[in-house]
């Protein structure tokens, strides 16, 4: 009898167990993303994932779309999250996937193991050849430009991207844009700015290596990019604040709301869609295909192992970035960046482009010639963003607690002085006063969090506090506020001549982080004319052949200036591929 009820209660049991099996079930779980949480609901029926909703997360919109897209499918398809990251959203990706292993934990479920086999996938149903009247390379801020304007002078144009998401660098930036005469300025009592001092001021500002002629079309164009971005593809701009950046006379760099390439690249991927021009990602160009005559007609490309040829019947546009993140490319042209360095560049910036131009006849020059960044994160080299609190007042210390340099100098000399400072780092200190009043600051709230959790920043009450976390001397620190305070406004920095003038910071809070330079610009590449036509060695156009962007080489001579990257790229690409369709016609 003992016997039988065993049985029975044994099928009961089993019976429910099938009940609850077959009846789905959702249930929340929670990773840790680039921007902080991302929380995921997760149906599960049978032991597999049926569905994923995303409840909560605050990442990059454009960087985000392949993790809540392509790869939440890839882990429904396989009912798990032992996949490899979306490449250009890693930590996105990082989060996502916690959150659906956090939900699998949470329901009792266990997940499978990928089969990575299973995962390859097949490429976009495209033809094997293609033909158009231009072709573009990289579908960052340049690109998108160049396919824009194609299609609007009638041509018909193809966006190709390596990458699994659209933006590289321009989207990751901080995408100010330097424009003369802007319609900002004048609110801010500024009248007297002008293409012409534009142009000196980056010619100065490259150590007089770079090209006038290219330098004076950059400027020159550039308010016109500027309103183009504002009145045909919406790019919202602050109406009443702009940042004044190192070497620079004049303040004139406009500034995108959320202060990031987010608001251009979601704008330009918004308007190639209503163009109808298409966006292949992952599809990575290898060669450029040339006639017999010598001009490019088109690209050879490879998308999951097979390969693709895409016909250019006016020419080709290369706009593919530098090579930031390419730490033996950067080592090989400039030593002296060795592996101390980190990069602050999208992963996608590796540089293979420059040789496929060469081997096609472009010159390469002043590849040297690699910028850094000066205030960047110890652990990962990303730019602390929310430390550009400086551009507002934020001082910069080193470890013994002192001012070693002008906050607002050149990115080139601020990273020198911080490399020789004690450790090859620095502390950038802001209180509330500067806080209520830098827009920087209010638009990376989620910076707080994610540095803060990482160590390399803290929230003071006083200035014990700070120098108990820096281990900086507290008598040295308080001295140094203490001068800064009574040398606050403009024109009374004794010390270093402050452009924008100091802020009293005798009052806390206080807010104080870590900071290193990282790679953050490649100011060789491509030689081009001031009609981005890619030269050869002899200074002879090689027809078919457009660059724009950081993929050339000589806009900046040895340093670039902030804010000019954007507006390289605008003018530039609008040129080239405005161009690339009228050669299209004959």
């Amino acid at each position: 009898m003992k016997i039988r009820k065993i049985f029975v209660a044994a099928a009961v049991a089993a019976l429910f167990a099938g009940s609850a099996a077959a009846a789905p079930t959702t249930v929340e779980g929670t990773g840790v993303g680039k921007h902080g949480d991302v929380t995921v609901a997760v149906t599960f029926d049978g032991g597999k994932i049926t569905d994923i909703k995303i409840v909560k997360e605050q990442e990059n919109k454009v960087l985000a779309k392949k993790v809540y897209t392509d790869l939440k499918n890839d882990v429904v398809a396989t009912n798990s999250a032992d996949l490899d990251a979306i490449s250009g959203a890693t930590f996105t990706s990082k989060g996502f996937l916690d959150a659906v292993k956090d939900a699998a934990k949470k329901a009792g479920v266990t997940l499978s193991k990928a089969d990575k086999k299973a995962l390859k996938k097949a490429a976009k149903t495209l033809p094997a050849t293609s033909s158009y009247d231009v072709v573009v390379i990289g579908a960052g801020g340049a690109g998108f430009s160049a396919a824009i304007e194609a299609k609007n002078a009638g041509a018909s144009v193809v966006l190709l991207e390596k990458m699994p998401a659209v933006g590289g660098n321009s989207l990751i930036s901080g995408a100010e844009m330097n424009a003369a005469r802007n319609w900002v300025q004048p609110k801010l009592g500024i009248t007297d700015d002008s293409p012409e001092l534009h142009a000196e001021d980056t010619f100065k500002g490259g150590d007089g290596k770079g090209d006038m002629k290219v330098i004076n079309v950059m400027t020159q164009n550039a308010l016109d990019a500027a309103l183009w971005c504002r009145d045909y593809l919406g790019v919202r701009f602050e109406d009443d604040n702009l940042f004044f950046f190192g070497g620079h006379s004049r303040k004139r760099a406009l500034i995108p709301v959320g202060h990031t390439g987010t608001e251009f690249i979601a704008k330009f991927q918004a308007k190639a869609d209503e163009l109808g021009i298409p966006v292949i990602t992952n599809m990575k160009a290898e060669e450029l295909i040339k006639d017999k005559d010598g001009r490019v007609v088109g690209v050879k490309a490879t998308m999951h192992g097979e390969d693709y040829t895409f016909n250019a019947k006016g020419g080709v546009v290369l706009a593919t970035g530098g090579f930031g993140a390419n730490p033996q490319m950067v080592k090989k042209y400039n030593p002296k960046i060795d592996e101390r360095f980190k990069t602050t560049d999208a992963p996608g910036t590796t540089g293979e482009a420059l040789y496929m131009a060469e081997r096609a006849g472009a010159e390469l020059v002043n590849m040297g010639y690699i910028q850094t960044y000066p205030i960047c994160d110890p652990i990962s080299g990303v730019i602390e963003l929310i430390a550009d609190a400086r551009f507002d007042g934020a001082i910069m210390l080193n470890q013994e607690g002192k001012r070693f340099v002008e906050e607002l100098d050149r990115r080139d000399v601020l990273s020198e002085a911080i490399l020789k400072q004690t450790g090859g780092y620095c502390w950038v200190l802001w209180n509330d006063k500067i806080g209520a009043v830098s827009n920087t600051v209010k638009e990376h709230p989620t910076e707080y969090d994610a540095f803060t959790k990482q160590g390399i920043m803290k929230t003071c009450g006083d200035l014990k506090c700070v120098a108990d976390f820096t281990k900086i001397p507290q008598a040295q620190l308080e001295s140094t506020v203490k001068r800064v305070s009574s040398m606050a406004g403009k024109g009374n920095d004794k010390d270093f001549h402050h452009r924008a003038g100091l802020v009293d910071m005798s009052q806390g809070k206080y807010y104080v982080i870590k900071a290193v330079p990282s790679v953050h610009h490649t100011m060789g590449g491509v030689r081009i004319n001031e009609k981005a036509q890619a030269l050869t060695k002899d200074g002879a156009v090689i027809p078919g052949l457009w660059a724009a962007g950081e993929v050339t080489g000589v806009t900046h001579g040895t340093n670039r200036l902030g804010g000019n990257a954007y507006t390289d790229i605008i003018v530039f690409g609008r040129i080239a591929g405005k161009a690339a369709a009228e050669a299209a016609k004959h």
